[in-house]
């Protein structure tokens, strides 16, 4: 595998070849990968998730997975979180009981919970806008009032607000739905599902060189 590749991590999760199309569509020729090697060896790597955070964690634990990400981030090479992959970045979801999770980034997810008198279905399922904060180059060219498309329960809780690069509301609870820090970026909706702004943030993402 050389430098120029995109590796797409594989968990035994679901959901990667939906994300392989888009960035083909952008470009890109993905290698879908459960190999730490190979992602070790990989220019960018992309993280994609459905499902719970204690069952992806017991996967990549057992896939030897966990290690690489961790080593890939250190790397400096670009590392993009998408929807689980943006959760269990952090130190801890308390989803599951309480999971112990990758701790690239310093905080938690957690569960959607309303004020009295507020009723949403969980999970969080559908079209919603996404307010971008600053200027980041993997969420340049981003039209305001844009929205993407939500499929979580849960949302991240980074630990220092300076994380967080864009958000959302469902409720009455505004979350974080976009984080980025240092040579990683990650967002809670699915850029693969969102149309021409999710494949954008792709775009963005294959383009960006966090070293400059």
């Amino acid at each position: 595998m050389s430098s120029s590749t995109v590796a797409i991590v594989d968990y035994e999760a679901g959901n990667l070849t939906s994300v392989e199309c888009a960035l083909r569509h952008v470009g890109s020729e993905p290698v879908i990968t459960r190999k730490p090697s190979e992602i070790l060896a990989a220019g960018r790597v992309v993280f994609p998730g459905v499902g719970a955070a204690g069952a992806c964690m017991e996967s990549l634990r057992k896939l030897e997975l966990d290690a690489a990400l961790r080593k890939f981030y250190e790397s400096g090479r670009p590392l993009l979180g998408i929807c689980l992959g943006c959760q269990v970045i952090f130190e801890k979801s308390s989803e599951d009981g309480g999971t112990d999770c990758l701790g690239i980034i310093r905080g938690t997810t957690k569960r959607f919970e309303f004020s009295d008198g507020v009723r949403r279905k969980i999970p969080h399922m559908g079209w919603n806008e996404v307010a971008f904060e600053g200027e980041h180059p993997v969420f340049a060219g981003i039209p305001p009032g844009s929205q993407f498309y939500f499929v979580h329960s849960y949302y991240p809780v980074p630990a220092d607000p300076l994380v967080v690069r864009g958000t959302a509301v469902y409720g009455d609870v505004r979350f974080a739905a976009a984080v980025a820090w240092g040579n990683l970026a990650a967002v809670q909706f699915h850029t693969e599902k969102s149309g021409p702004c999710g494949l954008q943030v792709l775009r963005n993402f294959l383009a960006w060189n966090p070293r400059t």
